[in-house]
């Protein structure tokens, strides 16, 4: 496969995906079809299966799509300069920012991240393993100026993704939206709160 099909494969996986999402979200995950995602794009049904062998793959596309975006952003935050602490607070923050904007508590949007989690598991896993590792990156530069005391970077990055998990997690944050939680003020608090324990006193 030269590089120019190669390029029109991939935009077309992109576009199903794209059009998946759309009845997903619209119709529902149990009622739409693979002829539904075709219609929708004016092509066959053969045409998507060329492309995904079922349904549950496209579902599992987007959902690794979608881990790798939070990935990038994560990435991106860690590589900044200024304070570890500060750092913190905005990549949980963006995390949390990505998923209000693309899980928020519609019923079939829930339906979606479902089937994604059951389905892409060791995606999942994998993906708790990169924020992790971004979280202990950050805490290393923490201790490297003196910001935060010498602890055990990669259990410590541990523990504050668990503690964080309500924050980082698309359908607890679902939950937080629907009983009218302030999730951005309860993550700073949250974290400023961990981050105490790894502080220096003065």
């Amino acid at each position: 496969m030269n590089g120019e099909t190669r390029t029109k494969a991939e935009e077309t996986r992109e576009r199903i995906m794209e059009a998946a999402e759309a009845l997903f979200r619209r119709m529902g995950f149990p009622k739409t079809a693979v002829a539904d995602i075709a219609a929708e794009l004016g092509m066959s049904p053969a045409n998507i299966y060329r492309f995904f062998p079922s349904k549950n793959a496209i579902v599992e596309a987007i959902c690794q799509r979608t881990l790798a975006e939070v990935e990038e952003r994560a990435w991106s935050i860690a590589r900044e300069r200024g304070p570890a602490g500060q750092r913190l607070e905005r990549l949980f923050l963006e995390i949390l920012a990505y998923h209000k904007e693309n899980c928020l508590e519609e019923q079939r949007v829930h339906d979606i991240v479902m089937v994604a989690i059951e389905l892409s598991w060791a995606a999942i896993r994998a993906h708790k393993d990169v924020v992790r590792t971004i979280v202990e990156v950050i805490l290393r530069d923490g201790m490297q100026t003196g910001e935060f005391e010498p602890v055990p970077a990669r259990e410590t990055a541990e523990l504050i993704l668990r503690a964080m998990v309500c924050f980082t997690h698309p359908i607890l944050i679902a939950q937080g939206l629907k009983d009218g939680e302030d999730l951005e003020a309860a993550a700073i608090a949250s974290l400023r709160f961990q981050l105490r324990a790894v502080t220096p006193r003065s």
